[in-house]
């Protein structure tokens, strides 16, 4: 079996099969051709981190990983990646477009791919490896960009006053217009989507392939990516499966499923389904008894994280299918505004004061009662059992997987490149941590 992974920068589930009036026809014949999963979440809403627990199957701070590849930040051991796995074990690892787990002009191959194609348009590229007749099974992971920041002017169909802004957000002119800018955005990510899925089906390789698609973490918008709500962790996930072969009949058109997934579940599947035993580094569970409908869930609880993006902000997060346990080290209230990509949303929010608000040390959110986590029940004496329990739950994690922020501030590797939390912008030059 071959597996083509397609993964996008920022793009949450703002597509059109979860409903969203976002045009993205052929994601949405993807999930009316596969399984589409309503409650899957990243371990951590920053792109590195985010990309580095779906490729090792563990959190970021096991991995590693915890910053930005880009800003001097690294995983721990490169042959734990998917691809270097894969790569042992006979499969063609092939890589066009985005990656965000290495950096440099050798990152890919570090990484494990045998092949790395570098131009702007990997669907082009992905089209042309398709059509060479590959021989045996192959790993082809195909990066799109197009929703990350700075989005392109509005296209003239998708005009701001027909724009819903996203959910946390209020809906004024200037925040409708830059989602009209996002909607632009995914739509030109949708048409590249579907150049590589028509490849793959006009040289019959979609009996034998697996489809997966998905992103790093919610959109970048304020309150949304580098958060810990399910604005900033819930992503879109679709899985079809191949054609013809063994597990053809556990991906069932158009199915809908609502268990909890978690991206690091990704590494076990891929295991599972290709008869490779799962390496002792993955933390994540197979979703293989799930597709097969042998069980209704694979996990109670999930976990998410953030500790660097351009700057400092520890954060941990445990949820399960009603509540939400979100706590912050490190005594800083305020928000980390650069760690919020500037846009025209940001602009309008800093003007109404949202720098000027507070966080709570612990965050607690009923998901049933408050599913956009604006109530906080931490301090609620009716919530105070499923506060203990959730506390209890988060800092056990912390422990089996070796949590450094258990023991204090975490610090950033020498060379790395990271802002001062007070600074409002992520394009401020960065200081270098030196030795």
């Amino acid at each position: 079996m071959n597996i083509l992974y397609l993964h996008s920068h920022d793009t949450g589930r703002y597509i059109q099969p979860y409903g969203h009036a976002v045009p993205t026809p052929h994601l949405q014949f993807l999930a009316e051709e596969g399984v589409l999963f309503r409650q899957a979440f990243c371990a951590g809403p920053t792109c590195s981190p985010s990309r580095a627990a779906l490729l090792t199957g563990q959190s970021p701070h096991s991995c590693g990983m915890i910053g930005l590849a880009h800003r001097g930040f690294s995983l721990a051991d490169p042959v734990q990646h998917l691809a270097a796995f894969l790569k042992r074990n006979g499969i063609l690892t092939v890589l066009c477009g985005v990656q965000h787990e290495g950096h440099g002009p050798d990152a890919g191959a570090r990484l494990g791919y045998v092949q790395t194609f570098k131009s702007p348009n990997p669907e082009e590229d992905a089209a042309a490896f398709l059509g060479s007749n590959p021989r045996g099974p192959f790993f082809l992971s195909v990066g799109f960009g197009l929703t990350h920041r700075p989005f392109p002017a509005p296209a003239s169909d998708l005009m701001e006053g027909y724009s819903q802004p996203p959910l946390p957000l209020p809906d004024v002119s200037e925040i409708r217009k830059d989602m009209a800018a996002f909607k632009t955005a995914a739509r030109e990510l949708d048409r590249r989507v579907g150049v590589v899925l028509a490849a793959l089906a006009r040289h019959g390789l979609d009996r034998h392939t697996l489809v997966v698609a998905t992103t790093d973490h919610g959109i970048a918008f304020p309150r949304m990516k580098c958060n810990l709500t399910d604005h900033g962790i819930g992503v879109l996930l679709l899985m079809r499966g191949p054609r013809e072969g063994e597990w053809s009949d556990c991906f069932e058109r158009g199915r809908i499923e609502d268990a909890l997934v978690s991206h690091v579940d990704l590494y076990p599947t891929l295991c599972e389904l290709l008869g490779l035993e799962i390496p002792p580094w993955v933390q994540g569970r197979s979703l293989v008894p799930l597709l097969k409908k042998k069980v209704s869930e694979i996990r109670e609880a999930l976990y998410a994280e953030v500790t660097y993006h351009a700057a400092y902000e520890p954060m941990r997060a445990v949820r399960t299918k009603r509540w939400k346990y979100i706590r912050r080290f490190g005594g800083r209230r305020r928000p980390v505004l650069c760690n919020c990509d500037d846009s025209p949303s940001k602009t309008w929010m800093l003007e109404h004061g949202w720098g000027e608000m507070t966080h709570e040390e612990e965050s607690l959110y009923d998901l049933a009662l408050d599913p956009h986590e604006m109530r906080n029940r931490a301090a609620d004496p009716a919530c105070a059992a499923i506060l203990s329990e959730l506390r209890g739950r988060l800092e056990r994690w912390m422990r089996e997987t070796n949590d450094p922020l258990l023991n204090g501030p975490v610090p950033a590797p020498v060379g790395a490149a990271v802002n001062d939390p007070d600074d409002l912008s992520p394009s401020k030059p960065p200081r270098r941590i030196e030795g």
